[in-house]
């Protein structure tokens, strides 16, 4: 067994790193249990923890099982924060896992909660049993296709209410699936060819709109049964993120045609379809086929690869060229505005003092620091996936900024309203209580984000059910007085135990 890593970056709202918070690692092996601790610098993230993982060579065979001692669980803790266990997670030999933990501040109440436990389960290559991906029943389209910025998941079956739905960046969900779908050991082309199936799977289920025409409140499942598994809490490895950095807006599709192709797939060994073999990727990419040519070995020989150019979330498009030293235009002032602003919730990125639209080496030293730290390949230079992702995280920063802002208006009292909000209220109190929701949306991706209109509508009904929900209280969906002080104990919360100068 030879040698992987683990690092952990942990964060609240998106966008808010948490530094020095205490990791500890455990990990059963054959003398024991091993511990390490460490703790998360100023951007949140911990040291690459070098670890015995499973062999590489038991990721390119299938029917492998993976020894109990390539896992290892993870606890998280910071002060004002719920602490975090995720247990499970897969350590593979040369790979880098990198743990991203979206952290919960504490509810500003007498009995807050104070630990969550994540049960991270295998690869779906593990488990996957039957014809995994159903066709998809006819459904309306929508006219464009589009990357979205986020993307609605049920952890479970469709018809599973007890599951919880999460609200997840699309390409934090690629990311996931594909480190939960397959290994990230397998040649590139097959990394690719799968990471093209994946992002065109989830298109194709947002574009045919399949589970809101029938009445959903999400746009997939996790359920191998129906679609594709994401695994609530589990890592990335960072041979696949860089991938689906590049890749993220790439999809298949028939010649004639733009609406993304339904990229059934399966393993391929315990489970078959009329699709793509998981396994049978690793194959054709060491005969030396490309990305391409593996999905026409499956899919129809007229499919195409295209890039679905609007990606919502982003604040300006990539300006075609890669932005590097010497450079001097207006794309490179907005590049530094933003980088500095992001600078405030991620203080290791350095300051440039001059952002006047010359790409100089402090701006260099800027973007390289932004690379480490969102693991991107650290060279200095502003191309495509640098740029989206300066322009993503840039927008995640501001937009719990504008939020914050908003906060001012609303003056939050020191006691809730006296009043009890359902289904067609109206007035200053659903606009309270529409911020608060707005508020912790952004810490607790199971709670949807509403409109600030002071119309308590059926969005606004779903959003009150999943904060109930959330906190263990009845589902009515109506916000009644255990909710309201539910509502601010946890807005209160957020406020005194999320670090960052906008929420301050």
């Amino acid at each position: 067994m030879g040698v992987g890593y683990l690092r952990v970056q942990a964060s609240a709202g998106g966008a808010l790193p948490i530094s020095d918070a205490e990791v500890t690692i455990k990990q059963r092996r054959a003398d024991g249990v091993y511990s390490y601790k460490t703790h998360t610098d100023l951007d949140g993230k911990t040291e690459d923890v070098p670890m015995p993982g499973v062999s590489v060579n038991c990721t390119l065979t299938p029917g492998c099982k993976p020894p109990i001692y390539g896992f290892c669980d993870v606890d998280i803790a910071a002060d004002g924060f719920v602490t975090m266990h995720i247990d499970g997670v897969e350590i593979v030999e040369t790979q880098t896992a990198i743990l991203p933990v979206n952290m919960f501040p504490l509810a500003s109440e007498a009995r807050p909660v104070t630990d969550v436990t994540i049960e991270i389960a295998p690869v779906s290559l593990e488990f996957c049993e039957g014809n995994c991906k159903f066709p998809p029943p006819i459904a309306r389209a929508s006219k464009e296709v589009f990357i979205p910025d986020y993307i609605t998941v049920h952890l479970g079956r469709p018809l599973d209410t007890t599951a919880q739905n999460v609200r997840v960046p699309f390409i934090d969900y690629i990311k996931n699936v594909t480190s939960s779908e397959i290994y990230s050991t397998w040649p590139l082309e097959s990394l690719k060819a799968n990471v093209h199936a994946i992002v065109t799977f989830a298109l194709n289920r947002i574009y045919t709109e399949w589970y809101p025409s029938r009445g959903y409140n999400f746009d997939i499942t996790n359920s191998t049964s129906y679609d594709q598994y994401y695994r609530y809490g589990g890592p990335i490895y960072e041979s696949i993120a860089q991938v689906v950095d590049e890749y993220f807006n790439v999809y298949a599709h028939r010649f004639g045609f733009r609406n993304p192709y339904f990229t059934q797939y399966c393993n391929g060994t315990t489970s078959t379809c009329p699709g793509m073999s998981q396994w049978g990727t690793v194959t054709l990419a060491n005969r030396g086929l490309n990305a391409l040519e593996i999905l026409r070995s499956y899919y129809p020989r007229d499919l195409q690869l295209s890039v679905a150019e609007t990606v919502r979330g982003i604040t300006e498009s990539f300006p075609g060229t890669p932005l590097t030293l010497g450079d001097e235009s207006e794309k490179v002032r907005r590049m530094q505005n933003d980088l500095n602003r992001i600078k405030i919730n991620y203080p290791l990125i350095p300051a440039i003092p001059n952002p006047n639209g010359y790409f100089g080496p402090e701006t260099q030293n800027a973007v390289i620091t932004f690379q480490r730290v969102f693991n991107l390949p650290a060279d200095g230079v502003v191309d495509r996936t640098t740029w989206n992702a300066i322009s993503r995280i840039f927008v995640a920063v501001s937009r719990l900024a504008e939020l914050d802002g908003e906060g001012i208006r609303y003056t939050i009292g020191e006691a809730p309203p006296n009043i009890v909000l359902s289904q067609g209220s109206r007035g200053d109190a659903v606009m309270e209580m529409q911020f608060i929701l707005q508020v912790v949306s952004m810490f607790y991706p199971s709670v949807p984000p509403v409109l600030i209109d002071g119309v308590f509508g059926s969005i606004d009904r779903n959003a009150v059910i999943a904060f109930q929900s959330t906190f263990g209280l009845s589902q009515t969906g109506t916000v009644n007085a255990a909710t309201w002080d539910k509502l601010y104990a946890v807005y209160r919360g957020i406020r005194e135990n999320a670090a960052a100068p906008v929420l301050k």
